[in-house]
């Protein structure tokens, strides 16, 4: 054997050792490349699968959301937002799913009949969608008001003519016997006191009640079938009342006393002189007497409420208050220090002459009220009509 022999056989074993490890190489690669294929075969079948499972959620889904407007009572009651939001979910599957198409149709048809939109105008945007159809809806729910308002007070109207009838017709003899205009009967002071006058029964009681009658178709006369208001009682009242103030109007007892006040004024100044013992005179003082119960009331609400703002201020001024003098309560000084006092506590003007009204009914000092109560009561000159009325002036009960 020649030595260039042996050198061929070292090439021919490395050769060949180099083409089977190259050959492995390929295998394994080819092998790789085949596991890398078939996990992104599987990949693929995996998303395509979630991907189904996603689209045949939201398909059923949005089935469910479009199947309440296909009965009539879902639109008696949907709302602006409820139709634009069931037409965007039906424009956007009405290519992919018939139930969807047939929404979109019904949607269609609802929304030009009942707000006069056509929604191929609109496109897309459920946003211009809902703004037309919350104009038009606005619109339609002020003329339903409108026609509801009509209705119930056409309605009222009926029942207080009903009413009105049934009373003339109970009252008749009465009504015939004082020349009363049927109208008048909305009246509720005067139809009770024509009840009264076709119920008595003594001559007492129908003299009384006939009186009664004649008082109110005066007032009427005065004030008209619904009596005053409350801006003409509160002029009058706050002229003639010192203390009353706009604020005692919103109540309404001291809005009831100032009325029977007027009312009782107006009688006597057209020569009424009361039904039976009550005078004319009691009616004005109890009147009178309830608008200042009302006045001093608010009057003491107010201070007890400023006063309790800053209580150790007040413990001291107590405290002083217990050793000093009663001497120079009522006067002229006292008034003015407490009224200075209840205005830089934030009281209104009006509550401060309420207040002040209120303080000077009492006369004396509390303590020495007190002190003063526990001897003999002393009996009081009662003063005459003639001095009342001298005493209340101009604006009081006229005699």
């Amino acid at each position: 054997m020649s030595e260039s022999d042996g050198i061929d056989d070292v090439l021919d074993n490395g050769l060949r050792q180099s083409l089977m490890i190259a050959s492995r190489l390929g295998e394994t690669l080819a092998r790789r490349r085949q596991d890398s294929l078939r996990e992104r075969e599987h990949q693929d079948i995996q998303a395509a699968h979630e991907a189904h499972a996603r689209y045949t959620a939201e398909r059923a889904q949005m089935q469910g959301g479009l199947a309440p407007i296909h009965d009539d009572k879902w639109w008696q009651q949907a709302q602006p937002k409820d139709i634009t939001t069931a037409y965007a979910l039906a424009e956007a599957w009405k290519d992919h799913d018939p139930a969807a198409l047939a929404a979109a149709d019904r949607i269609r048809r609802e929304v030009h009949t009942r707000y006069g939109i056509d929604t191929h105008d609109v496109g897309t945007d459920a946003t211009y969608l809902q703004s037309g159809i919350e104009t038009v809806a606005a619109e339609q729910a002020r003329v339903n008001a409108a026609r509801e308002h009509d209705k119930a007070t056409a309605l009222i109207a009926a029942s207080q003519a009903e009413e009105l009838r049934a009373r003339a017709q109970r009252l008749a003899p009465v009504l015939e016997k004082h020349e009363v205009p049927v109208e008048y009967l909305n009246n509720d002071a005067l139809a009770a006191a024509l009840q009264q006058s076709q119920d008595a029964k003594t001559p007492e009681d129908i003299e009384a009640a006939d009186t009664t009658v004649k008082e109110r178709l005066y007032l009427i006369g005065k004030d008209g079938i619904n009596g005053p208001t409350i801006d003409h009682l509160r002029e009058e009242t706050t002229a003639a009342v010192n203390g009353a103030g706009v604020d005692h109007f919103k109540d309404p007892a001291f809005v009831k006393a100032a009325q029977e006040m007027h009312e009782a004024k107006l009688l006597a100044e057209a020569g009424f002189t009361g039904v039976g013992q009550d005078s004319l005179e009691q009616r004005y003082e109890r009147a009178e007497k309830e608008l200042f119960a009302r006045i001093e009331g608010l009057g003491r609400e107010i201070e007890d409420r400023v006063t309790g703002n800053d209580s150790d201020r007040l413990k001291d001024q107590g405290l002083k208050a217990e050793t000093a003098s009663t001497t120079g309560y009522g006067s002229a000084e006292h008034h003015e220090a407490f009224a200075q006092s209840l205005k830089n506590s934030g009281a209104t003007e009006t509550q401060i002459r309420g207040r002040l009204t209120a303080a000077r009914s009492e006369g004396i000092h509390p303590n020495a009220a007190v002190t003063a109560g526990k001897g003999a009561a002393k009996a009081r000159r009662t003063r005459t009509g003639k001095s009342v009325g001298a005493e209340r002036g101009r604006n009081g009960l006229s005699r």
